[in-house]
């Protein structure tokens, strides 16, 4: 689960990690409040969107300007006019596609006398089972750039689980960054803070950009980005309320209503699926007959007859879909369960585009019998491969 900077920030802040003062703005009336709550001479007014790239961003609307998604204001009136110019505009960066996102959410903070700009993030390394922290010298809005062209300027280390944090880790990291005196102590006792953090509210990434040196000499964290491990959520209620459904997929969000495990793609077939490891496998066969999938969606091993129709009205309603694969091996899930789910939500929702099913394992027969007998416009497969090349051929010719 995303969340935004200024929550992120709150949860920091209760770690003690060393961060600006700031003041969100959820509405242009409070704006000024905000600007004079703050007091200047300087302020940072930042759109508040779930994706990267804010600062070098553009506003569709030209009435918003060209001034990207991050400004600096030397005037209480210049943040207010800002912040005018922002609320309720749509946002494009890299991160968030052509179609942007629309800015509910700002953040006024304080500007800060900036002498270096560092980066700093840290996540779970699944290769090795550990807390990496991941450091470079050249923070700042160029860091995937420094990361692709002169990776040599990346520093990563890790933290022994069995051992926790401890000094030498941050030490290894300040060196790295080339901090000395006693900005080498801010910075151990900074990764201290940031990795009770990370593993106190059970987080997958904390990312740092910038990490930044003032001129009088302190480590401070200009923006934070964390993302919090969805399985860890029901320990943390106060994190789960932080949640704005409003950054993410309304498909996104209705399959979560119904845990399902769903993510919007860009492609033109809609899978359905029991089990992640076969999902992906749906994805990659699909790609190798020449088209795209249009979303992960895992429906689990024990799916009832509801969850499999609010998986599949999930995916017809999804414009871009073209044609949709069901690829289900029963085990625990009964594919006679998945043959009603799907008929129900058909004569539901009605059938516009290709439909190939392909059925194997538990109650197989009656499955496949329940389709025949249904009279729709089903195509079966015998199996995975049959299926990817019948729906990118069924997609092709409509």
């Amino acid at each position: 689960m995303n969340v935004h900077e200024y929550q992120a920030k709150a949860v920091l802040r209760e770690f003690g990690v060393p961060l600006s003062r700031g003041v969100a703005v959820l509405a242009i009336g409070e704006a000024a409040k905000a600007a004079s709550d703050l007091g200047g001479p300087l302020w940072v007014v930042k759109s508040q969107i779930h994706a990267g790239g804010r600062g070098k961003g553009r506003f569709k609307e030209t009435a918003a300007g060209d001034k990207g998604g991050v400004r600096l204001a030397r005037s209480a009136d210049e943040a207010v006019s800002h912040a005018r110019a922002m609320l309720g505009n749509t946002l494009v960066t890299k991160q968030t596609g052509p179609e942007g996102r629309r800015v509910q959410r700002l953040y006024f903070e304080e500007g800060s006398d900036i002498d270096r700009e560092l980066y700093l993030s840290a996540l779970v390394d699944r290769a090795t089972g550990r807390i990496a922290f991941i450091a470079s010298r050249e923070g700042g809005m160029d860091i995937e750039e420094v990361a692709a062209k002169t990776p040599e300027k990346i520093l990563t280390i890790h933290v022994d689980p069995a051992a926790g944090y401890s000094p030498h880790v941050g030490r290894s990291i300040a060196f790295g960054l080339g901090l000395r005196g006693p900005l080498v102590e801010q910075c151990v006792g900074l990764i201290g803070r940031l990795y009770a953090a990370f593993t106190a509210k059970d987080m997958s990434l904390l990312e740092i950009n910038p990490l930044v040196v003032t001129k009088d000499g302190r480590l401070l964290c200009l923006d934070a980005k964390i993302n919090f491990d969805d399985n860890a959520l029901f320990r943390h209620p106060e994190i789960a309320a932080l949640r704005d459904p409003g950054e993410e997929d309304p498909r996104e969000v209705e399959a979560s209503k119904s845990d399902l495990n769903y993510v919007a793609l860009d492609g033109t077939i809609g899978c359905m699926v029991n089990g992640a490891g076969l999902a992906m496998a749906t994805m990659d066969i699909i790609k190798l007959y020449g088209a795209e999938p249009a979303n992960f969606l895992d429906v689990g091993g024990g799916a009832t007859r509801e969850k499999v129709t609010a998986a599949f009205k999930i995916i017809t309603g999804d414009p871009k879909v073209k044609g949709i694969l069901v690829n289900i091996f029963g085990g625990i899930m009964r594919c006679d369960i998945v043959a009603e789910g799907i008929i129900a939500a058909v004569r539901e929702v009605g059938l516009k585009v290709p439909l190939v099913v392909r059925l194997e394992g538990t109650n197989v027969a009656e499955g496949k019998a329940i389709i025949a007998k249904s009279g729709l416009n089903v195509i079966s497969a015998d199996d995975l491969d049959d299926a990817a090349q019948k729906i990118v051929k069924a997609v092709g010719k409509s």
